[in-house]
């Protein structure tokens, strides 16, 4: 399989139609279910928001050369085992899927966080029963470190994979 070409935008206010599309019961199936509309917004606000330099950022994926908007993908701070860490997430439309570009995302927006020069290590945590995100964060480099329990969103507990992608030695 040839891995796309693909290109990471900076999240606008254009944006917010792709999200309400990554917010379809399909997509959302191992993150607690689809939003409300008003937490949908209140999602692409915090996204708009989140460019900072050191805090993290959130993207587009853009695919070339469809130059078609494929879905999104990010990183952003959190306190991790004692440690100030970058998590990633992300999320591809269904008409994308399967062509390698959540993985080359994965591995865009790694390079984007390792080039902050702030934090050790970058994390993803996909649900223990969601195979193809385990794939793309075992393509991407990151390693397996085990089994952990999180609460995404408030309220919903889940269990998860964690993932660590080492960012600095």
């Amino acid at each position: 399989m040839e891995i796309p070409f693909v290109r990471l935008e900076p999240w606008s206010q254009g944006d917010l139609e792709l999200l309400r599309r990554l917010n379809d019961p399909e997509m959302t199936e191992h993150l607690g279910g689809p939003e409300t509309e008003d937490q949908v917004v209140a999602r692409h606000e915090r996204y708009l928001k989140l460019d900072s330099p050191g805090l993290g950022a959130m993207f587009s994926v853009v695919v070339e050369p469809e130059l078609e908007s494929a879905g999104s993908i990010g990183y952003w701070e959190r306190e991790w085992q004692g440690e100030t860490v970058y998590e990633t997430g992300w999320g591809v439309l269904p008409e994308f899927q399967g062509r390698g570009i959540a993985t080359a995302a994965a591995i865009a927006v790694a390079t984007k966080a390792r080039a902050e020069g702030r934090n050790r290590h970058l994390h993803a945590y996909p649900s223990v029963g969601h195979p193809a995100s385990n794939a793309i964060c075992r393509k991407a480099g990151f390693t397996f470190v085990g089994e952990v329990d999180f609460e995404y969103p408030a309220g919903h507990p889940m269990r998860c994979n964690d993932w660590r992608l080492q960012l600095l030695p």
